[in-house]
């Protein structure tokens, strides 16, 4: 109860009951007050340590689960949606990015292969035709949960062993020496293949986000290509402006 208390909307404002229990109770979940996963108090507790209708606390319920910041399970509860909000001003890994939030980050490694390049990876890579290249393909998860899933080449003459890569490409590539210091990244959303969509547990057509990066060294040279297929649901992507 105590932990609610701040959570009660204002009778005297204009601001309907609702959207104020809303806009408190999504203010609460960034605060960290619950988890992810974590169940949130039901509507009826809602409305009763608060001192709402139900009607209020539902349709407080149904504004977050519109933003996506919770799921509701019938007859099991309302749950925290995991959800990650990457700065677009900082350049870090995707497991080093889940620790900072406190997930637990993991990968499912469906290829790790020496290749010969495409004509795309040739161009943004600047390689030869007889070069050959590192192909990495894989899940990204958080907390056990798919956030994504990545395509990732480099030259092999960086990377001769795919397989030696642990959980972070990034953390491999510092260790060897090679660290990636700067990369231009495009944005751009996309309806999910029935191939992709089966990969992340979504519907075809789902909307997704495709993050395209290239990574380039200290010297300037590009060495990684890197396509993310991001849960729409998931994931946000958020800028700081200043003027």
């Amino acid at each position: 109860m105590n932990s609610l208390i701040n959570l009660r909307p204002d009778e005297t404002q204009a601001t309907p009951l609702y959207l104020q229990l809303a806009r408190n109770l999504e203010a609460a979940i960034h605060a960290g007050q619950w988890k992810a996963d974590q169940a949130l108090p039901s509507e009826r507790s809602l409305s009763e340590d608060l001192k709402v209708s139900r009607v209020t606390a539902r349709k407080a319920l149904e504004v977050l689960e519109q933003q996506g910041l919770i799921r509701r399970h019938q007859g099991s509860g309302t749950f925290i949606t995991p959800r990650l909000e990457q700065p677009l001003s900082r350049l870090s890994s995707f497991s080093e990015m889940l620790r900072s939030k406190g997930f637990t980050s993991g990968s499912q490694w469906l290829r790790r292969e020496i290749a010969l390049p495409s004509h795309e990876e040739l161009i943004r890579l600047s390689l030869s035709p007889t070069e050959q290249v590192a192909r990495l393909e894989r899940l990204r998860m958080a907390d056990g949960i798919v956030m994504a899933v990545e395509f990732s080449t480099l030259p092999a003459a960086l990377l001769p062993d795919p397989q030696a890569i642990g959980d972070s490409l990034y953390a491999h590539l510092d260790a060897i020496g090679r660290p990636v210091v700067r990369a231009l990244q495009h944005i751009r959303a996309i309806n999910a293949s029935a191939e992709m969509a089966a990969l992340v547990g979504i519907a075809a057509g789902t909307a997704m986000l495709r993050m395209t990066r290239i990574g380039y060294l200290a010297d300037k040279t590009a060495i990684e290509l890197t396509d993310t297929y991001c849960r729409d649901d998931y994931y946000d992507f958020v800028a700081e402006l200043r003027r």
